[in-house]
């Protein structure tokens, strides 16, 4: 699928990000900021993916695939800890390689497949998943739709489908949505609301949930905790990333607050 020179520059960021969150100093800000060590790039803390697990009703002989899945988080410990085959797909190769060698390292008992594959373009039969979940990834790319309409051809009828994604608050003056575009992802922006997205593209909603205030207080945990670390990040990635690192969490966490940009997890049905 042709990529625009913006999105083939983000893959590259990711493909960086990725490699980068591998090292010691960032596995240990993500313990301390989600409770992880798997070197993911979205905001899902150890807590709310417990809760997405049981949301989806994850078990032994699910059929799971995880889009946009990253280095494995949370996709290998939902397979680690309810035995369910799960399927991981996204672009930056990188990113599965990395999680490759941890399926080596920590083989979770049951079957993972790792697929290079965009989500808007997925290599799979209709109806091939018994569930379908990703994390903040819509609010990363641009064909939101065809991402969706894609995970509604490859799962089961009836089946679950579980997604966090970062958004603008709808009924902005135009000054305000700017400065919430500004302090989201890069393509936080959407041609409608998620509900009529959803609707739009076959999906029944079954629950939302406003996830924003769990979002507040997990960047601004990020915060605090590179702050405690910055002599050993700057050393990493250099004072000027660190310095933009820290003015994009402020101004991400002070929108959050403002309720410019909101963080919504969906439960969905087939």
């Amino acid at each position: 699928m042709a990529r625009s020179c913006e999105e083939q520059e983000l893959l590259g960021r990711f493909a960086e990000e990725y490699t980068r969150a591998q090292t010691p100093i960032m596995l240990d800000l993500e313990r301390a900021v989600c409770g992880c060590d798997y070197g993911g790039t979205s905001w899902t803390t150890l807590e709310e993916a417990v809760q997405i697990a049981r949301l989806l009703a994850l078990d032994r002989g699910t059929r799971l695939l995880e889009v946009g899945a990253g280095s494995g988080w949370p996709a290998l410990y939902f397979a680690a800890e309810f035995g369910c085959d799960t399927t991981l797909t996204d672009v930056p190769e990188e990113a599965l390689h990395i999680a490759a060698d941890r399926v080596a390292r920590e083989p979770p008992g049951c079957r993972i497949s790792l697929t290079v594959a965009d989500g808007a373009c997925l290599p799979f039969s209709a109806a091939h998943f018994d569930a379908v979940s990703h994390s903040d990834v819509l609010c990363c790319l641009a064909p939101k739709r065809r991402v969706l309409e894609e995970c509604r051809r490859v799962i089961r009828p009836r089946g679950t489908m579980v997604f966090t994604v970062i958004s603008v608050a709808p009924g902005l003056c135009e000054a305000d949505h700017a400065r919430a575009v500004e302090a989201g992802p890069p393509y936080i922006e959407a041609e409608c609301g998620y509900p009529d997205l959803l609707e739009q593209t076959g999906w029944k909603i079954i629950d939302f949930i406003d996830v924003s205030a769990a979002y507040e207080t997990t960047g601004r945990r990020h915060i605090r905790e590179v702050l405690t670390r910055t002599d050993a990040i700057r050393e990493l990635i250099g004072g000027a990333a660190l310095d933009d690192m820290l003015q994009r969490r402020h101004r991400n966490v002070e929108a959050v607050a403002e309720g410019i940009v909101r963080r919504e997890l969906f439960v969905t049905s087939a």
